[in-house]
């Protein structure tokens, strides 16, 4: 099972922060093979969901209320260890992520900027999309909005 925990950039401990930036690493910059600046500045003024199964981070979104982003609230670098993704823990992560933001922004408006290949999966967590298709980072996306 997996539990979440919401944080703000101070309230994250080292280790909680080294496991966070190591996640996102494996998975955007070395199984994506993607060469691009995760560590971009902006991690302090988001808020953190972490996705903890056997006291482990296995799981991870970022929050942005409206303005610090984009012009609406925004969730990103939405990520889940390779090994875990067959048990679904997107559709956790993006629940919780959805709820911190209407519980700590006030916000019910969110956009993203998701990669193309999980349009269908954003679109089960209740976005659609906006606008035409485009490259971040040389892999297609599309940016999509919840209301």
């Amino acid at each position: 099972m997996l539990k979440t925990e919401v944080k703000t950039f101070s309230e994250l401990t080292l280790q909680e922060l080294y496991r966070i930036l190591q996640l996102r690493s494996e998975v955007f910059v070395v199984e994506q093979d993607c060469v691009y600046q995760d560590i971009d500045g902006k991690d302090d003024k988001a808020l953190h969901v972490l996705g903890i199964k056997d006291q482990q981070i296995i799981a991870y979104t970022r929050l942005f209320k409206s303005g610090d982003y984009f012009e609406y609230a925004s969730i990103g670098r939405v990520v889940i260890e390779k090994n875990q993704r067959t048990f679904k823990y997107g559709y956790d992560m993006m629940k919780a992520s959805i709820k911190a933001i209407e519980t700590y922004f006030k916000e019910k408006t969110i956009k993203i900027s998701a990669q193309a290949h999980l349009k269908y999966f954003y679109n089960n967590c209740g976005f659609v999309v906006f606008g035409e298709e485009y490259l971040e980072d040389d892999i297609p996306h599309i940016a999509m909005i919840k209301e």
